[in-house]
């Protein structure tokens, strides 16, 4: 009975120490995974996925391309995030900021006092002014002025709202919401509304990519820089840091710039 015991006093310290073993190398092995894991960082941005040429789904392969896709690309690799995108209405990005459901917004966002305010801010890569858009042939809009008593086309959201606001006091003019830009282009050329609002850069891009009988309306009313908004706080100002230094190396070497003319025709990356 002793020699029993001790054998089975033996088994039971070998299964002990092999258990012990196993844990430490599984230990090991997890650290290990985490590592690796956390060096393939993610970088969730949102998107409308509506706004040609910045960001749209190609209706063939149901993929997100345009100008903020491939810079954005760009910059992942500089950074070395992963980048992901979601989409939603853009009335509803900031609400996904701000819950931090997403880290940052890709949608040719303007840079306003109002939301230096609230956001820190990357660099600027792009700039373009605010342009009226009207149907080819329709020379009598060229200004603000001139949409008194007509409808203009407003992608919800966009800042595009303030211009006619400050200058139509007494409610003269119509404004009909779009939660995409190209349904307003396409209502325009419909003869549905008397104009949109858009970025030069993407009427420009929209006008030669589709097609439609469209022109630009007088001047643009400003340049307005376009950049992408973080929460702010500490982490976000040392990730805006790396940003911006992926901004300067791609300004540096001209990949900004071809990519501002591959999808604007030209450069539109300086003020």
């Amino acid at each position: 009975m002793v020699v029993s015991k001790g054998l089975q006093f033996g088994k039971r310290a070998g299964i002990l120490l092999a258990a012990g073993l196993l844990a430490i190398s599984l230990t090991a092995c997890s650290k290990k995974s985490v590592g690796a894991a956390g060096a393939n960082k993610v970088l969730s941005i949102g998107t409308t996925a509506g706004f040609y040429p910045y960001v749209f789904q190609n209706s063939e392969t149901n993929k997100l391309e345009g100008y903020e896709v491939d810079v954005w690309t760009e910059i992942g690799k500089k950074i070395k995030y992963e980048i992901k995108w979601q989409t939603s209405e853009f009335s509803g990005l900031f609400g996904l900021l701000d819950t931090g459901k997403i880290n940052t917004i890709a949608n040719s966002i303007s840079v306003t006092d109002e939301r230096k305010k609230k956001y820190l801010f990357d660099d600027p890569y792009v700039y373009s002014g605010a342009q009226l858009v009207v149907k080819k042939g329709n020379d009598g809009i060229q200004s603000l002025e001139n949409l008194k008593g007509k409808k203009v086309a407003i992608q919800s959201g966009t800042n595009f709202i303030n211009f006619v606001k400050d200058f139509d006091k007494k409610g003269e003019i119509t404004v009909v919401n779009y939660e995409t830009a190209e349904a307003g282009f396409n209502d325009v050329a419909l003869s549905r509304v008397d104009a949109t609002f858009s970025t030069k850069a993407s009427a420009l891009a929209t006008i030669k990519k589709t097609g439609l009988p469209l022109q630009l309306a007088g001047q643009q009313f400003n340049v307005l820089p376009a950049a992408n908004p973080f929460v702010t706080n500490d982490e976000n100002k040392q990730l805006v840091e790396q940003v911006n230094k992926a901004f300067q190396e791609l300004r540096k070497d001209g990949t900004l710039g071809n990519l501002s003319k591959k999808w604007f025709t030209e450069d539109l990356t300086n003020p």
